[in-house]
């Protein structure tokens, strides 16, 4: 496919931030083993000393040999069709605390069909890891054999945790990880869409891009009254491993705030930090379906939102591209990005379906300072809404180095818009054509929450990088208590162009700055 690569908006800041609030983990005075593989088993059952330091030692021992491949289900497991693979549900009864006074509980995932790696999950109390065994008695499946490969296994493909975030008599799955290095959370009112990654290594790159897997957990048991969770992951690829520690607060929004240590195994020069991927298909105003569809818009996220280290806050709406396209939003030290689903009614999508107006967006805020780089986003082209086809990620500047540990912290939102914006004017919908009456291409842009004493005073500085701008005025627009701004350009002869429009009453922006990649 051919690659369209954008370099845009070079900024310069610098700002820092202070680690936020972690859930506790009181095990860090604990020892650790030399290694999980040299544990004695009957010692393992009894348990074993557990702390953060347990899981930064073992990445940092496995960084100093190559990687081997984590173990495998067997056949019979990974050929199981989609069909059969649904059949296989964690038993109810099974669940680990499920009867305990917390109010959290872990439930596994059987390794089959997709899920071909085993991982590793323990659960972790008073200091001490212990690990979860599959049994007969683990699962429901719909025959005798699956029951005892599984058993035979021993071992799961992932893991998800349940919390009382709707109503406090039901535990709510709102966690899963499973598969490489995805997770994917919901909060109060949500329905899954939006995953995030633990690393994204060299996508879009030519030699092929290269997935990290999570191949060992520990959940820390919280105390009956604690509404916070603790979940260590040990991260394992070819080119690096790293140690995590999630701290998640589920509910109205669920938060997690990550620390993680990455011990590269060599130079990584295209190493994506807090990654999410997503789906965009249409939306029916920036683009319209190859196919007939009878609903409106069809995507788990609508837009890029960035607050750089400056303050500015930029808004890019995503695209399904006919070819794979890569653009980089220059920065220093960002304040934050996401991915959002910003439409939430049902009248944006009539999908009774896929619910698209419920689910997630998620904001990325870093807690310590990220230095020099860019956030990249790749728009990957898609004809089917059950691919993830667009993903975003900050991009240091300088690669990380063989032998050097590096380290980075953030937070994950799971809102239902842009939490920095929350009562402020923003983009509430982008939309592009002619202009009538003449053959220029045309965007218009509405913003809400806007209120200016003279509309003459409001300027809209637009700018293309290809051709000129023709026309770009602004209108009042009372349905959504702000503003619609006008802009109509030629692009001359170019095929592609980035456009940006920012509202000004004098020098003050009035909302976010407006960026698109224009293609005929």
């Amino acid at each position: 496919m051919k690659k369209l690569t954008t370099l845009t908006l070079p900024l310069i800041a610098s700002v820092c931030f202070s680690s936020g609030l972690m859930a506790e983990n009181n095990t860090s005075s604990l020892s650790a083993p030399n290694s999980l593989e040299d544990a004695n088993p009957q010692e393992m059952d009894q348990g074993y000393s557990f702390s953060r330091k347990t899981v930064i030692d073992l990445a940092q021992q496995l960084a100093q040999q190559p990687m081997q491949d984590p173990a495998r289900a067997p056949d019979a497991l990974n050929n199981l069709d989609y069909d059969t693979y649904r059949q296989i549900n964690f038993q109810q009864n099974q669940a680990v605390w499920g009867k305990s006074p917390t109010q959290f509980s872990i439930q596994l995932f059987a390794p089959g069909f997709l899920y071909k790696d085993l991982v590793e999950i323990d659960a972790v109390e008073s200091g001490k890891a212990y690990p979860i065994q599959a049994t007969e008695d683990s699962f429901v499946t719909p025959t005798d054999e699956i029951d005892q490969l599984i058993s035979d296994v021993g071992k799961f493909a992932g893991l998800r945790l349940h919390y009382p975030i709707n109503r406090p008599d039901y535990k709510d799955e709102f966690i899963v990880f499973q598969g490489a290095s995805y997770f994917r959370a919901v909060s109060k009112g949500q329905n899954y869409g939006i995953s995030a990654r633990g690393l994204a290594l060299d996508v879009a790159q030519p030699t092929g891009e290269e997935f990290p897997v999570f191949r060992h957990f520990w959940i820390e048991r919280p105390s009956s009254s604690q509404q916070a969770i603790v979940v260590h992951a040990l991260l394992d690829s070819k080119s690096v491993t790293g140690a995590y520690r999630f701290g998640i607060f589920p509910g109205a929004p669920t938060r997690i705030d990550v620390e993680a240590t990455l011990f590269p195994r060599k130079d990584l020069q295209h190493v994506g930090l807090a990654p999410l991927t997503s789906m965009y298909m249409f939306n029916g105003a920036m683009d319209h379906p190859e196919t007939e569809d009878y609903r409106r818009a069809v995507h788990d996220s609508e837009g890029l939102q960035i607050q750089t280290g400056r303050g500015e806050t930029l808004w890019r709406p995503l695209m399904n591209p006919e070819n794979l396209q890569i653009s980089a939003f220059m920065d220093q030290t960002p304040q934050g990005f996401g991915l959002i689903q910003r439409n939430r009614d049902f009248e944006d999508y009539l999908d009774l379906e896929a619910h698209y107006q419920t689910r997630p967006s998620i904001w990325v805020k870093p807690l310590n300072d990220w230095g020099k780089g860019h956030i990249e986003l790749v728009e990957i082209p898609s004809n089917s809404e059950a691919n993830d086809n667009i993903v975003a990620y900050w991009q240091p500047e300088k690669a990380l180095k063989k032998g050097e540990p590096f380290n980075y912290s953030y937070r994950l939102t799971l809102t239902n818009d842009t939490p920095v914006l929350s009562g402020k004017p923003h983009v509430v919908r982008s939309a592009q054509g002619q202009k009538l009456a003449a053959e220029h291409p045309q965007v218009v842009i509405d913003f809400n929450n806007i209120e200016v004493q003279d509309i003459n005073s409001v300027e809209v500085e637009a700018s293309i990088s290809q051709g000129n701008i023709i026309e770009a005025h602004v209108a009042p627009n009372p349905y959504e208590e702000g503003l619609r701004a006008f802009v109509t350009f030629d692009p001359d002869s170019a095929n592609s162009a980035e456009l940006r429009v920012q509202l000004k009453d004098g020098d003050t922006p009035l909302a976010a700055t407006w960026l698109y990649r224009w293609l005929r």
